[in-house]
């Protein structure tokens, strides 16, 4: 497959204001490094995907991004808006930002619907009614409205983690962070998700996405940028990556993967 048998639509991105910034941003889990001095800028509608091997520090980055995890050092600026310890700018930054899962993290002993209504009642204070709306216009969107009133252990696991993105989806954020979604599915299933997604990335939704399908790489990116040892150590198009990467630790994963 090459580079350009499907790609989406470009998008016009040079005018884009930057909505994610982070500057030398810098972990540590005690006297592990798990990021050393990231720095990347995401645009508004940019679709970012992340490689990495295991252990490469790009969950944490991502985590890092709505404070899921503590930043040590270093600058994350979101939507305008400073990561530090005022709460009333990690609840403006945890509003605007949605996020997605490995593990899909339902509720077992509520409803489908109930999974994605909770939000939006309890923090955004919406009627009960329009959010009962709100959750059956994002099952249609996600391809599923007949499960609204199953659990989540009555669905596949491509089902509970379209009712994930559903979820995050309800909050209306402006960013949706997905970690390694579809990395929990049966192969099966994979396809359903990634469908969603590239629904979301044609919708204009501002997207960093953790994984390692090759294939939503090369068709829905804007860029990549590939993490080792806790440090960015390469980004580029799609077409820069798969066709002419330039660092040796790069072209050592694209080996292994593709």
């Amino acid at each position: 497959m090459t580079t350009e048998t499907a790609s989406m639509p470009a998008r016009d991105l040079e005018s884009a204001d930057d909505i994610i910034i982070a500057e030398n941003v810098d972990k540590w889990f005690g006297d592990f490094q798990a990021l050393d001095q990231v720095s990347m800028r995401v645009k508004e509608q940019e679709v970012v995907v992340v490689l990495g091997p295991s252990g490469s520090g790009k969950s944490t980055f991502i985590r890092c991004l709505n404070r899921l995890e503590e930043h040590d050092s270093g600058r994350i600026v979101i939507d305008g808006i400073e990561m530090n310890d005022d709460v009333r700018n990690l609840n403006a930054i945890r509003s605007e930002v949605g996020m997605v899962f490995q593990q899909f993290n339902l509720f077992p002993h509520l409803s489908v619907m109930n999974n994605i209504t909770l939000g939006p009642r309890k923090v955004r204070r919406m009627p009960k009614l329009d959010a009962d709306a709100l959750a059956m216009q994002l099952l249609e969107r996600v391809g599923i409205p007949e499960q609204a009133e199953k659990y989540p252990a009555q669905l596949s696991g491509g089902q509970q983690q379209r009712v994930a993105i559903a979820r995050a989806l309800a909050m209306q954020p402006k960013i949706m962070l997905f970690d390694e979604p579809t990395s929990a599915l049966d192969p099966e299933m994979i396809k359903e998700v990634l469908d969603v997604m590239k629904e979301l990335a044609l919708s204009g939704m501002t997207m960093i996405v953790v994984t390692h399908e090759m294939g939503f790489a090369r068709e829905v990116a804007d860029r990549l940028m590939f993490f080792d040892e806790g440090a960015l150590v390469e980004e580029g198009t799609p077409q820069h990556f798969f066709e002419n990467p330039q660092e040796e630790r790069t072209k050592l994963f694209l080996s292994q993967i593709l």
